[in-house]
């Protein structure tokens, strides 16, 4: 028996998703559940870029795109963020728009952009003002919420969200697909989705393949040295900022102490020059 036979990839470690996002069943039944559209309205999928790039290895972040166009020509970004990014709905947006003007053939006539959907799936909690663990976003009125254009769309799936109670919804499957960890959590989330099935079945193909399982190795070995490397600055950053402020108090602590004194002695009519004279400041 190979040591490697009950090797999985993770499906949310990136090298992996664009893997298994290679296979058009797989494609069409996640962007089914996200968009909640039935997989027999998506007749097909384009994939434009099928590789990461070719430095993906120095992306330490573990930002994937997956571009993709449908048969009604909407274009979708898909895209995993394993580490937390405080700007990621500046990102989020300039992206969708991004893709919005570089449409090809548009001939400078607006009615022909095609809608562009952002599909982004944060291995962290973003969204503070709900628990919910997928998110929507539209260009509305403020007062009274109507849709101003619906060119754009973002979606955001919090994967640390998802609640212990299943909510029947063919995303909360994908999105235990996607926290899997071992053969049996991978069936469990299969079990009832032939789309799921189809993907845990390219992972299972993807992971006996040594130069992918090297790749793939190498991928998750640059999101932990990064992810690593983060946290010692931030520890270092904490320290440094205790150190500055202790010597901060003290020194302000002492300014202050010293100002009580003159204020006291000067009250008792004793001379600022002599004061001064003993104690320095």
């Amino acid at each position: 028996m190979s040591v490697h036979e009950d090797f999985i990839m993770s499906p949310k470690v990136d090298f992996a998703f664009k893997e298994i996002m290679n296979n058009e069943k797989v494609r069409k039944g996640f962007i089914s559940a996200v968009l909640n559209i039935p997989v027999t309205d998506i007749k097909k999928t384009v994939l434009k870029n099928a590789n990461l790039p070719k430095n993906h290895e120095d992306e330490k972040q573990g930002i994937l795109d997956v571009y993709l166009t449908m048969n009604d020509d909407t274009e979708i970004d898909i895209e995993i963020q394993l580490s937390y990014m405080a700007t990621w709905a500046e990102r989020s947006a300039f992206y969708v728009s991004k893709m919005l003007v570089e449409q090809p053939n548009i001939n400078k006539v607006y009615s022909n952009f095609k809608k562009c959907i952002g599909i982004n799936i944060l291995d962290f909690n973003f969204i503070k003002e709900t628990e919910r663990f997928h998110t929507v976003y539209h260009i509305r009125e403020d007062s009274e919420n109507f849709c101003y254009t619906d060119i754009m769309e973002w979606h955001l799936i919090e994967l640390p969200k998802l609640p212990k109670t299943e909510d029947g919804t063919d995303l909360y499957d994908w999105v235990k697909f996607l926290k899997a960890e071992n053969k049996e959590e991978f069936d469990m989330a299969a079990s009832n989705n032939e789309y799921i099935r189809e993907a845990v079945n390219e992972l299972e193909v993807i992971s006996q393949d040594e130069i992918k399982r090297m790749e793939y190795n190498a991928r998750q070995k640059a999101i932990w040295d990064y992810n690593t490397l983060m946290e010692e600055n931030f520890s270092r950053g904490i320290l440094k900022g205790r150190a500055e402020g202790r010597a901060e108090g003290r020194a302000e602590g002492r300014a202050e102490g010293i100002a009580d004194l003159l204020a006291k002695m000067a009250a008792d009519g004793v001379p600022e020059e002599f004061i001064r004279k003993y104690i320095q400041i």
